[in-house]
C-alpha cells in the first residue's frame, strides 16, 4: 500500500484531524463510520464450501458476462417468452408487419435502376444518431437492399420485444436492449464482404487496410494481455501531459489527497472551491490539458480551489463503505479547507456520483446544524434514482446478488468490468464502430485527452460498491429520506444553501430528465442548467473550444412553482457557447471579497505540503 503522512488508521487520523478555530466558521465533532447496512456483508473467512463453490462460480462466470448476471437476463427472456407465447393479437399484428416490411423490400428491389449517381427512394431512414450507413456507396446496388433489410428487421425486432402486455417495464427494457446488442453485432457494417466502404478501401489500397488492421488488433491484444494502457494513451500522462495546473498536495489519509492549487492571480475570492469528482474513475476529468483544464480555468478566474483525489483501491479496502467515504473524504477534505482557509465556509463542486456524495454531506450537515458550507454545485449528478436511464439494465435484486458474488471474490469491482457495462451502452459506437474503423479499415481512431482519461480505471471496494447499488440505484433511499448517515437519515429538504445544477443532454449515465428531479427534493434558490453533450464532453466545455455547444440556463426561487423538463427545455433561452463562464458567474456572486491568496498548507495546522500536485493517489495502477 502506498505510504502517506500520519497513520494508517482512520480511527487514530480523526483524532488528530485539525479543527477551525470556534470563533471562525462552526466546526461540528469529529464523525466515526457506522457498520454498513446488511445489503453488504463482507464476506466471511468461514464461508461454507457451497458458498464458497458458488461464488468461484460466478466470479469465473462474471469475467466472461462483464459482471452481468445470466439468471438476469434468463428471467427477463422467460418473462417476455411466456406473454408473448400466450398473446396471439400480438403475434397475429409480427406477422403482419413482417409480410408488410418483405413487400416494401421486394418492392424496392424489383423497382428499376435509378440514373447513374442518383440513389433510390429507400423503405426506411435510419434513426439520425445512427451514422453507420451514411456514406454514399451504401446506396448502390446490393448494399442498399443489404442494409434496408437490416435496418427493417431491426425495427422489427424493436416492435417484437415491446409491448407485450404483461412483461414488466424493467424485463421488456432488457429484452429490447439483448435484442438491439444482437443485431448490431450482425449489423452488414461489421463484415468485410457487406460493407462497400470497406471493399473500396480494400480495392484501393490493395489489402493494405486489412494488413495495418491486424496489426493494430495485435498490438491491442497484447497490450490487453499484459495490461498495459491502450495504444496511443501513453502520450497523454497524469502530470506531464494531463493535471498539470501547479499545486500542491496537502493533506493524505487511507482514502483521499486533498490536492490546494496554486493561485494565478495577485489577489483570489474570500471563498474557495472544493472539487469532489466521482470515485469511479480518476480526478483529472476536470484538469485535463491546460486548454481543456476546469480546475486552470476557475483559478485562472481568481478562486482558491482544491481537489480531492480519490485513492484507487485493491483487496484489502474491500471493508470500506459509503460512511467512510463520506466521512474520511468529502468531510475531511472539509475540515482541511475550512483550516487552510480560515473564516469562510466552501463552495462545494460534486461531478457524477461525486455530486451525490457531496449532496449526501450537504444533508448531513444541515442535519446536524454544520454551517461550513456556502454554496452546492452539482454536474450531472443524480439525486433521484427512480429513472437512471441504461444502467436501470443492470440493476435488480439479481444482478446485484451476482455483481456481490463477484466482487466478494476479489473484495473490489474492477474497473475493466464496469468500463465493459459502460461499453455495452453504446456498443455500437464504442465497440463495432471502433472493431470496423480500426482493425478493418486499418486506421486509428484518434486518442485524445479525454479518451486517454476514460482508459485510466479504478476499482471500487466490495461494501461500498454494494451500498450505494442497494441504497441509492435499487431502493432510491436519498430521494425518499430513508438514506443514513451514522446511524441517522439525511433529508435533501434540509439543505437550505443555494445550489447550481447541470445537465446534459445527450447524457446516458445520469440522464438529465432525472438530474432534473432535483427541483422536486429541495426548496432552495437554485439554478439549473442544460448544456448540448453527452455526460463527459458536456462537463469538459472550455470557453475557447465551445465551437457548436449551446446551453440553457434559468433560476427557480424558493416556493415558486414546479416546471415539468420538457417544458422548460422548451421555453428556455438557448445561448450560444459554453456554459462555464455562466457558472463561473454564479459562484462569483457568492465568493466574498478579494483577498490576498491563502498560502498552500499549513504545517503548524497540520496540513503540510506533502507532495506536487497531480500527487501520489492519481497515478496509482
Amino acid at each position: 500500500m502506498t505510504e502517506f503522512s500520519g497513520t494508517k488508521k482512520a480511527s487514530s487520523r480523526r483524532k488528530a484531524a485539525p479543527s477551525v478555530p470556534a470563533e471562525t466558521v462552526p466546526m461540528m465533532p469529529v464523525e466515526t463510520a457506522s457498520p454498513c447496512p446488511p445489503c453488504a456483508p463482507v464476506p466471511s473467512a468461514k464461508m461454507s464450501a457451497p458458498e464458497a463453490l458458488d461464488r468461484a462460480v460466478h466470479m469465473q462466470m462474471g469475467r466472461l458476462t462483464q459482471g452481468l448476471s445470466p439468471a438476469a437476463l434468463l428471467g427477463a427472456w422467460a418473462d417476455w417468452a411466456a406473454h408473448l407465447s400466450f398473446a396471439p393479437g400480438k403475434q397475429m399484428t409480427l406477422a403482419a408487419v413482417a409480410a408488410r416490411k418483405t413487400g416494401r423490400l421486394a418492392k424496392m428491389a424489383l423497382r428499376p435502376p435509378e440514373p447513374q449517381g442518383e440513389p433510390g427512394q429507400p423503405c426506411i431512414e435510419p434513426l439520425p444518431q445512427d451514422k453507420r450507413f451514411a456514406a454514399p456507396e451504401w446506396q448502390q446496388w446490393p448494399f442498399n437492399l443489404i442494409y434496408q433489410s437490416f435496418l427493417l428487421n431491426q425495427q422489427w425486432w424493436h416492435r417484437a420485444t415491446t409491448g407485450v402486455h404483461g412483461v414488466s417495464r424493467h424485463h421488456e427494457e432488457m429484452v429490447s436492449f439483448a435484442a438491439r446488442q444482437w443485431l448490431d453485432m450482425v449489423s452488414p457494417s461489421n463484415f468485410l464482404f457487406s460493407n462497400p466502404e470497406l471493399l473500396s478501401e480494400t480495392a484501393k489500397t490493395g489489402g493494405g487496410n486489412l494488413w495495418q488492421g491486424a496489426r493494430n488488433w495485435f498490438e491491442d491484444a497484447l497490450k490487453l494481455s499484459t495490461g498495459k494502457s491502450p495504444a496511443g494513451t501513453e502520450h497523454f500522462r497524469p502530470g506531464h501531459e494531463l493535471a498539470v495546473t501547479p499545486g500542491k498536495v496537502v493533506f493524505r489519509n487511507h482514502l483521499i489527497e486533498l490536492i490546494q492549487y496554486s493561485p494565478q492571480t495577485e489577489t483570489v475570492f474570500a471563498t474557495p472551491v472544493l472539487v469532489v469528482p466521482s470515485w469511479i474513475l480518476k480526478y483529472y476529468i476536470l484538469d485535463l490539458s491546460p486548454s481543456n483544464s476546469l480546475v486552470r480555468y476557475l483559478v485562472g478566474q481568481g478562486h482558491t480551489v482544491f481537489m480531492v483525489s480519490w485513492r484507487n483501491p485493491d483487496e484489502s479496502d474491500r471493508g470500506l463503505d459509503m460512511d467512510d467515504y463520506l466521512l474520511d473524504g468529502v468531510m475531511a477534505a472539509i475540515n482541511a479547507v475550512t483550516t487552510l482557509v480560515p473564516g469562510n465556509a466552501v463552495q462545494g463542486l460534486g461531478y457524477c456520483l461525486g455530486g451525490t456524495l457531496l449532496s449526501i454531506a450537504a444533508a448531513k450537515m444541515a442535519r446536524d446544524g454544520d454551517l461550513r458550507l456556502k454554496t452546492l454545485s452539482l454536474l450531472a449528478s443524480q439525486l433521484d434514482f427512480s429513472e437512471p436511464g441504461d444502467l436501470a439494465l443492470f440493476i435488480d435484486e439479481s444482478q446485484l446478488a451476482y455483481l456481490d458474488d463477484v466482487m466478494s471474490a476479489q473484495g473490489y469491482l474492477d474497473g475493466k468490468q464496469m468500463g465493459g457495462a459502460f461499453a455495452m451502452l453504446n456498443s455500437r459506437d464504442l465497440v463495432f464502430s471502433r472493431m470496423v474503423h480500426d482493425y478493418l479499415m486499418g486506421a486509428r481512431q484518434p486518442v485524445t485527452d479525454l479518451t486517454a482519461w476514460n482508459a485510466d480505471a479504478t476499482r471500487m471496494p466490495f461494501r461500498q460498491h454494494s451500498h450505494y447499488l442497494h441504497s441509492l440505484y435499487l431502493q432510491n433511499e436519498l430521494a425518499q429520506g430513508n438514506y443514513k448517515v451514522q446511524g441517522r437519515p439525511v433529508a435533501l429538504a434540509d439543505i437550505r444553501v443555494p445550489v447550481f445544477c447541470l445537465g446534459t443532454q445527450r447524457d446516458t449515465v445520469s440522464p438529465w430528465h432525472s438530474v432534473y428531479k432535483i427541483k422536486l427534493l429541495t426548496d432552495t434558490p437554485l439554478t439549473f442548467c442544460l448544456c448540448s453533450g453527452g455526460h463527459n464532453v458536456g462537463v469538459v466545455c472550455p470557453p475557447d473550444g465551445a465551437g457548436r455547444r449551446s446551453y440553457q440556463i434559468a433560476n427557480t426561487v424558493p416556493g415558486g412553482r414546479y416546471v415539468d423538463p420538457d417544458t422548460w427545455q422548451a421555453t428556455t433561452p438557448v445561448q450560444q457557447g459554453s456554459w462555464w463562464p455562466a457558472w463561473e458567474g454564479w459562484l462569483r456572486e457568492q465568493a466574498g471579497t478579494q483577498v490576498t491568496p491563502p498560502p498552500l498548507g499549513n504545517a503548524d495546522a497540520g496540513y503540510a505540503v506533502l507532495d506536487d500536485a497531480p500527487g501520489r493517489y492519481v497515478l496509482m495502477a
